[in-house]
Formats: structure tokens, C-alpha cells, sequence
């Protein structure tokens, strides 16, 4: 059997991925000498040539980009044995705490909790239900969760996020309204409604998404009341006092009959993401973002 290396190993992904020397060896914080001996000395172990120098850098060979291949895969599946191997001397093989908000996710996360502890045997997923996305943000500040689903964009430089699913937009209408007999409607056709907002937005960035601020031609959104409470929207809504601007899912998890759903085909699409912190276990939240993809359809790469 082959004496392997699993650094040596690493060191190669690294230098695959950058395709130089240099600014792999910054990455890995050693000298480009003694990245240059690991990658000879993981060569001559498995006895072929792994990569060409060039002016501008390193190419791989091919025996390089089918090490490149399988080498990703057996060092996931590597950090993934270690943590179900310390979770065992826990007592436990594992565990995902993942917040989520009622109507926006919950559901939705049930399903993936599902999902994820039928894929990972042993495994326990924790929910827990917020009311606002700024609470999701605070858990995941604390520690207390170690991941959420939240809609992008997040405005905050603190948490790394995957998008897993893409909804469309729809508004929310009087039933009396102008527009409400319509199968569908534009941005351009809301331009004189007050938007109402909710205040659980995470940054002007986040709420401009949401508004559709500016619109396709440059105008700014007109801005309606802001309320404390997503149903407090539809309150206000059903009162004439403007209409709301929502990602789909929430037209199916609040079905209120004094309200008029309508596709807004021209508003960008609202990008739902797996939202985690820095202390989050990343081999499970590498699954849960593959298996999260699988059910929504998510496109590869």
C-alpha cells in the first residue's frame, strides 16, 4: 500500500486550485521551497508527474486534474469521518442547530432536517423558529445556532452564505385594487403604490432587494408605512394602505383570502441561502448545502 501524506495531499489541492506555486505557498503560510519538496515528494510516492512549471505559474497533467478530481472528494470525506469520530467520543454523532422564521423557511427547513438526518444516519438536526430575520442574525452572533436560512442579499461580511434556492416575486393586492383582476404585473404598474415594509430587514442593502429599489428605469420605489410584523403587512394591505412585495413562498404559507397574490415578472428573484457562522461544523454544513441543492433543484456549479 501507498504511503500517503494527507498534508502533502492538501498541499497539492491548494496549488491545483491557484496554479502557483507562489501564491499557494502564501495561502498554506510556508516557504515555496518546501511547498515545491511536498509536491516532489507526494509525486515520487505515487509515481507520476503531477504538474509542469510555465512562465506564469504551474498546469496540471492530466494524472493532476484526476488527482485534483478525487482528492477533493477523499479530503471532505476525511474531515467528514473525523468529526462523526470526535462526535462519538461526545456520545453523539452529530449535530446541526438551524434556525429558521415561520412562514419564510419553516417548513421548508423541516423537510431539509428530513432530508439531512436520513443522509447522515445518527445525525440530529435542532430547529428552531424565530420571528424575524434580525433574530436569526443574533443566534447565530451568539452561537447559538449554527446556521439559519435567510433570503440574500445579507449586507453582513460576518456570516458565510450559500444560495440554495431562487423564488420569484410576487405583491400583494387589495382584492378591490386596479391591478387585482390581472394574472400578472410589472414593477412599472406598481410605480405610484406605496411599498409597506416590514422592520426586520438586516441592511439597506437587503431592504432595497426587497422594495425593488430603484426600479428598471431609475426611479426610487414609493415608500409606504413600516410596520413591526410580516402580518402586519397584510393588514394594511387589506385596508388599501399600499401592497407588499414578497418572495412566492410567503403567498403559499400565508393564504389570507382578503388579499390578492400577483406575479411581479419583472422584480429580480428573491436568492434563499444557507446562512452559518464561523464555528459552524463545515463538514455538515457542506452536506447540508448538497443536499439542500438536490431538493430545490439548485444548478450545479
Amino acid at each position: 500500500m501507498i504511503d500517503l501524506d494527507i498534508r502533502q495531499l492538501q498541499s497539492f489541492l491548494v496549488v491545483a486550485r491557484e496554479l502557483n506555486i507562489t501564491r499557494a505557498s502564501a495561502r498554506l503560510h510556508i516557504s515555496q521551497q518546501t511547498l515545491s519538496t511536498q509536491i516532489q515528494q507526494f509525486e515520487r510516492a505515487i509515481g507520476v508527474t503531477l504538474l509542469v512549471r510555465t512562465s506564469r505559474g504551474v498546469l496540471l497533467t492530466p494524472a493532476g486534474v484526476e488527482l485534483e478530481r478525487g482528492g477533493n472528494v477523499v479530503t471532505a470525506e476525511l474531515g467528514e469521518l473525523i468529526e462523526r469520530v470526535r462526535a462519538t467520543d461526545r456520545g453523539r454523532l452529530g449535530r446541526l442547530r438551524l434556525a429558521c422564521c415561520p412562514y419564510a423557511t419553516a417548513l421548508f427547513a423541516t423537510e431539509v432536517a428530513d432530508v439531512m438526518e436520513a443522509a447522515v444516519p445518527g445525525l440530529e438536526v435542532e430547529l428552531t423558529t424565530v420571528r424575524t430575520p434580525p433574530e436569526e442574525r443574533e443566534l447565530l452572533i451568539s452561537g447559538d445556532v449554527d446556521a439559519a436560512f435567510m433570503w440574500l442579499p445579507l449586507g453582513d461580511a460576518r456570516f458565510n452564505h450559500a444560495p440554495v434556492r431562487s423564488d420569484p416575486r410576487v405583491v400583494a393586492l387589495p382584492p378591490g385594487h386596479r391591478l387585482a383582476d390581472r394574472g400578472s404585473v410589472t414593477l412599472a404598474e406598481l410605480a405610484g403604490e406605496p411599498i409597506i415594509r416590514p422592520d426586520i430587514f438586516l441592511s439597506e442593502e437587503n431592504l432595497c432587494h426587497w422594495i425593488a429599489d430603484p426600479r428598471p428605469d431609475g426611479s426610487a420605489a414609493l415608500l409606504g408605512p413600516v410596520v413591526p410584523k410580516v402580518e402586519d403587512c397584510l393588514m394594511l394591505v387589506a385596508r388599501g394602505k399600499g401592497v407588499w412585495l414578497a418572495p412566492e413562498p410567503l403567498s403559499r404559507w400565508i393564504p389570507v383570502s382578503s388579499i390578492r397574490w400577483l406575479p411581479v415578472v419583472d422584480a429580480p428573484n428573491s436568492e434563499l441561502a444557507l446562512v452559518w457562522n464561523a464555528d459552524a461544523p463545515h463538514s455538515l454544513v457542506a452536506r447540508m448545502i448538497a443536499e439542500v441543492r438536490k431538493v430545490t433543484g439548485w444548478p450545479e456549479g
